[in-house]
């Protein structure tokens, strides 16, 4: 084969490589190119194309790398034996596979895990990885502290005794990949003879994370103050996993009366903790801060989890966990041993982030910046004169909407569906839903449909297009 005949589209989404690359791909795998057929050589498709060598030189590396072509000394490459191995069943007109479920793709996304990677520092960044690299330092690349690089856990530190109103020191402080490490990593200090109680609705990541990993789940009713403290005695957990400065995903924050009787309640008894989960503390729009609850902790039961994937990046995986010092006594015995999940380099750049001031100056622009999309929505919903409630609206990247006028859930998702806009109902939050509670996590006569409604990842021009048609959507004619 001499001549391959791919129509380029120059110019476009997908680079020149992979359309190349796709190409020869999907003709191996339907059969047009046959096991053992010779494939031009990369300089004759290169003229042939009228692309540079190097972009054709990409795309047989990938396709060698996946197995679909074999390069062979002297002669070139060749498409591999890959007959009977495997067969692709095209589906019919109209009808989908069934291997994966795709997700569909919408206009407007008002997803409330959002994060606007847009405002991300790339040029601090690099800059700072550059310093951090600029010499030969071998110790860089050695195993580090299992706990984290002590310098990065003192920056931490200061950080949050100055912005948390939290109590620790950097030995107390666990460096992670994610908080889905460190709760998989707590559930190992602790052991898993206990049981845990979560509010109700509640974060699903960590309900899912306790059940797979062999834990007791309870869930407690909630109130407009949070968690009801009454309710953990019933359960019987001896632990308590709480977002008190604000609940995801109502918004909920806990007052100071409702803190003080969780610590009552795991101060009466020995063996009894709090988790903490104070994930995106740094955006509130009203008021000052809230103080973490671990701020008030004087018995060493509160177990506080920070992340920087909400305030920097999701993929920079970077989270920290405070232990009390008893449970620091059993990580030290039963988990000291694991080696850190988080590169000393990725550690270091953080921690010149943190020191140097840039966190700091990269909060206010991206609290600013959310705030922004956050007054721009409150004034398109108001505009829509819809019988709705707004709640959850001063803190976060997220509010909710309680309809008042009877439309489920399932119809209010739907219509906005219809017109390109995906919205999240808040039925998906709760652990058993049972399709008549309400925002507080408990069945009354005022029943609700609440619907969540994040602004992070669309600006304000997008939010505005979006929040018309929502208008069109849920207009009552």
């Amino acid at each position: 084969m001499n001549e391959l005949t791919i129509s380029l589209k120059q110019g476009g989404k997908i680079p020149l490589y992979e359309q190349i690359y796709g190409y020869i791909k999907e003709e191996i795998r339907k059969g047009t190119i046959k096991s053992g057929e010779k494939l031009p050589s990369t300089r004759a498709l290169c003229r042939h194309l009228e692309v540079s060598r190097s972009t054709v030189e990409l795309a047989y590396e990938q396709l060698l790398s996946e197995g679909y072509i074999e390069a062979q000394p002297y002669r070139g490459y060749f498409v591999s034996q890959i007959d009977g191995l495997f067969r692709i069943i095209q589906p019919k007109a109209g009808e989908s596979q069934n291997t994966e479920k795709s997700e569909k793709k919408y206009p407007y996304d008002f997803t409330p895990n959002g994060v606007d990677l847009k405002s991300f520092p790339y040029n601090t960044w690099r800059k700072l990885s550059k310093e951090c690299l600029v010499d030969d330092k071998a110790e860089l690349f050695r195993l580090g502290c299992p706990q984290g690089e002590y310098g990065l856990r003192n920056a931490i530190s200061s950080y949050l005794h100055q912005a948390r109103g939290v109590n620790c020191t950097p030995d107390q402080i666990i460096v992670g990949a994610g908080n889905d490490y460190l709760l998989m990593l707590l559930c190992a200090i602790l052991g898993n003879r206990h049981r845990v109680a979560l509010e109700n609705p509640t974060y699903r990541q960590a309900y899912r994370l306790f059940v797979n990993l062999s834990y007791e789940v309870r869930t407690v009713d909630m109130d407009g103050k949070g968690m009801r403290a009454d309710g953990l005695e019933p359960s019987g957990a001896d632990i308590a996993f709480v977002m008190p400065s604000h609940h995801y995903p109502l918004g909920t924050v806990m007052p100071i009366k409702r803190r003080m009787e969780l610590l009552k309640w795991a101060e009466a008894e020995k063996g009894r903790y709090i988790i903490e989960d104070d994930y995106d503390s740094e955006f509130r729009y009203k008021g000052k801060p809230i103080p973490a609850l671990q701020g008030y902790d004087r018995s060493g039961r509160v177990i506080y989890i920070g992340t920087f994937s909400k305030s920097i990046a999701p993929a920079i995986r970077m989270s920290y966990m405070v232990l009390p010092r008893p449970v620091l006594e059993l990580y030290r015995q039963r988990c000291g041993f694991i080696n850190s999940t988080v590169s000393k380099v990725d550690q270091l750049i953080l921690q010149k982030f943190i020191e140097d001031g840039y966190y700091e100056r990269h909060l206010n622009k991206t609290r600013a910046l959310y705030r922004s999309r956050h007054d721009t929505l409150l004034a398109e919903l108001k505009e829509m004169n819809l019988d709705i409630r707004i709640s959850g609206e001063n803190a976060g990247v997220h509010l909710l909407l309680h309809f008042r006028d009877g439309r489920k859930e399932e119809e209010l998702i739907h219509r906005a569906a219809e017109k390109g806009v995906k919205v999240y109902g808040l039925s998906e939050y709760y652990v058993n839903y049972d399709g008549g509670a309400n925002a507080n996590g408990r069945k009354d006569k005022a029943e609700e449909t609440v619907i969540l409604l994040g602004y992070a990842n669309m600006n304000e021009e997008r939010i505005k297009e979006a929040a018309v048609l929502l208008s069109k959507a849920w207009r009552q004619e």
